[in-house]
């Protein structure tokens, strides 16, 4: 759908969806909303790709044609000249599988992560401190940075937005938990499978992935030499390569051995959580680049000749690590072929719409 461009459009969503930005906010006190909303239009099934589960949607924000193409439109609208406020694609860039694809320069100090396939995330931001795509964007409304509650007020008088929200959900004012409800929605629908190992793996075509790339799988799962799958989980039937947890690998220790960034621990105040961080997908990873919280890693070899160091020491340093400076050169390019033989597709409607 074809909208015109209008002096508010999606200044909300540019703040509210600036992850790398949001990165520097710690923890933020809960926001109150009114009644609950619910989306009026079609509900619609997503087809998941190859090597996916099934995806998982909130009882209370079912995915409609209608909420995701304004949760579309947001996400890619266009900046305004308030240069804090970029749009949601700025950081979350397609060409990059919708991550920074560069270090992020947030205060924190923390990387902007990938949205492919975030709707399976248990928890979102590095540090888990959202536990849902929509709490990502409600939880941001108190920051006195962002001013969302009065951006929200003043783009509730566009009259394209405003039809638009009315058609997704029923008449009424634009909303924080609307705006929060459409981009959740939009974001569940960028999901990435059917890669040469998925067609290799779950789909039996022995010739998806090349001998080399096999023997990198090998390598990945056995707990005696890569042990890679302890924490980028997958099983015989879907493939999230990511166990969901938090785990220190050191990546967090500075020049003098100390923790410059407490990562979990922050959110839960428990030990053992200090310098520990979300575990990352690896799917598109060779399009994810930088790698680790913090970006500090510029390639997938860096990143490999990382853990086969064991990471850094530090007291919280995961004892799933270790050394692994007995892999042999094949095994370590096998390693490489491997994790590269995990780009998968992008569905064609998750792009910039032609209005924007």
């Amino acid at each position: 759908m074809r909208i015109q461009r209008s002096v508010f459009r999606g200044t909300v969503l540019h703040l509210i969806c600036t992850v790398a930005f949001l990165a520097s906010c710690r923890e933020q006190p809960p926001v109150e909303v009114g009644e609950p909303v619910r989306p009026i239009g079609q509900v619609i099934d997503i087809e998941v790709p190859l090597g996916l589960p099934e995806l998982p949607i909130p009882a209370n924000n079912p995915l409609t044609t209608e909420t995701i193409a304004l949760g579309r439109q947001l996400f890619y609208g266009s900046i305004l000249p308030i240069e804090t406020a970029p749009s949601c694609a700025n950081c979350h860039d397609p060409q990059h599988s919708f991550s920074q694809g560069q270090p992020g320069g947030a205060a924190s100090g923390r990387h902007t992560p990938a949205l492919i396939n975030a709707a399976y995330w248990t928890t979102l931001f590095w540090d888990g401190r959202a536990s849902s795509l929509e709490d990502v964007h409600l939880g941001s409304a108190d920051d006195p940075r962002h001013g969302l509650q009065g951006i929200v007020d003043r783009l509730s008088v566009d009259e394209n937005y405003a039809a638009l929200f009315e058609k997704a959900f029923g008449p009424g004012p634009v909303t924080l938990e609307k705006t929060a409800k459409a981009i959740a929605a939009f974001e569940r629908t960028i999901l990435s499978g059917n890669s040469a190992f998925d067609r290799y793996f779950y789909g039996g075509d022995q010739s998806a992935v090349s001998e080399e790339a096999k023997l990198g799988l090998e390598v990945f799962r056995d707990p005696k030499r890569g042990n890679c799958a302890a924490c980028h989980a997958f099983n015989d039937d879907h493939a999230l390569f990511s166990d969901n947890e938090f785990h220190n690998s050191g990546v967090a220790v500075g020049p003098d051995g100390e923790l410059v960034d407490l990562g979990r621990f922050e959110v839960t105040g428990v030990d053992r959580d200090r310098g520990a961080f979300r575990t990352p997908s690896l799917r598109n990873v060779s399009s994810t680049a930088p790698y680790m919280h913090d970006g500090s890693l510029k390639d997938l070899k860096a990143a490999l000749d990382f853990y086969i160091g064991a990471g850094n020491s530090n007291p919280w340093r995961d004892p799933k690590l270790h050394e692994l400076d007995f892999l042999t050169g094949p095994e370590r390019a096998g390693l490489l072929a491997f994790l590269e033989s995990l780009s998968g597709e992008l569905p064609p409607n998750v792009h910039p719409p032609e209005s924007q």
